[in-house]
């Protein structure tokens, strides 16, 4: 399922008072209204941070800077406050966001793992953000397929419960090559979304996937859902994202491994040489936008920008 790359549309170090002059990565679009909303991972003087562009047509773009800041040492979020994903109940919007103890020194502080879920909410879906610092929403569990991450993705309401597809992963014993990090996709739900989620026990992919940070689109003339992923590659440099991948289902709890198609890696990328990072859609006209994040020249974490790809609406079932 082959991807339009449409190239970079933000470059890091274009943010007010340098947030993201490190590098920006994580993308992740919603629209309210007339109005798009992308929050994005920035590198800046204290660390990465969630921060905010708008747009009403996806092509000028207005960068506000940072909507989280770091907790107190010691906190959850002492690391880092990414990667916001959203969700408006009527009344309230709320965010669940990753945050971390440690990172890498400076200056690019990278998060390191274990990875949380976090919550803020706000009346707008521009913020001002109030942290929920009393909330747990989900935590890492030892033994668990979530021992080492547990970090936010997608939410969708289904009936009277939210799901939210939360990255997951695991250290594993490999022998002579020391511990690796499995990772896969879960589901948690809540009916409250200001209290705990209960964690599926298995997730909805096997850990041999490598998947990680995950968005989803209903296409309605097919009845079918479409999830699309991070897929973590490796070589002689080590790990690194190097493609989306989607995976389809009528059902959005039962999900085939079987069943998946790539969509965009360095073949149809118009600009990134190797790695694409975490994707993040949203239907446009008819369009299907896929935001993602890239090194021009390299696999890693740092000088990172905004890219946006495309498919064609209705999706179908690639053949």
């Amino acid at each position: 399922m082959h991807a339009k790359d449409a190239g970079p549309i933000l470059h890091h170090g274009a943010g007010p008072a340098r947030c993201d002059y490190l590098g920006m990565r994580e993308a992740i679009i919603f629209r309210d209204g007339d109005t798009y909303y992308l929050h994005y991972d920035g590198a800046g003087p204290t660390g990465w941070l969630a921060c905010l562009a708008v747009s009403k047509d996806l092509k000028h773009w207005d960068l506000k800077g940072p909507v989280l800041e770091l907790g107190a040492p010691g906190t959850d979020d002492a690391g880092t406050a990414t990667s916001p994903w959203t969700v408006f109940d009527g009344e309230w919007w709320h965010m669940f966001y990753v945050g971390c103890r440690t990172t890498t020194p400076p200056p690019d502080r990278i998060p390191s793992v274990p990875y949380f879920t976090l919550a803020a909410r706000s009346r707008h879906p521009y913020g001002p953000w109030e942290k929920q610092k009393s909330l747990v929403p989900f935590h890492t569990q030892p033994g668990t397929y979530y021992a080492d991450t547990a970090s936010p993705g997608q939410i969708v309401k289904q009936a009277d419960a939210y799901l939210i597809f939360f990255s997951a992963a695991a250290f594993h014993d490999a022998g002579s090559h020391g511990k690796v990090l499995k990772r896969t996709l879960g589901i948690a739900r809540t009916k409250d979304l200001n209290g705990p989620w209960q964690v599926d026990a298995e997730p909805i992919l096997p850990p041999e996937q490598q998947l990680e940070n995950s968005a989803l689109y209903f296409e309605p003339t097919i009845q079918t859902w479409f999830l699309f992923a991070n897929h973590i590659g490796i070589d002689d440099g080590g790990e690194y994202t190097d493609s989306i991948w989607v995976y389809w289902s009528k059902d959005l709890q039962t999900w085939d491994a079987e069943k998946r198609a790539v969509v965009l890696d360095r073949t149809n990328c118009a600009w990134a040489v190797k790695c694409i990072g975490m994707p993040s859609v949203v239907q446009v006209g008819q369009r299907l936008a896929i935001f993602y994040d890239a090194p021009a020249r390299d696999t890693g974490h740092m000088q990172r920008d905004i890219g946006l790809a495309w498919l064609e609406l209705p999706l179908k079932i690639p053949g």
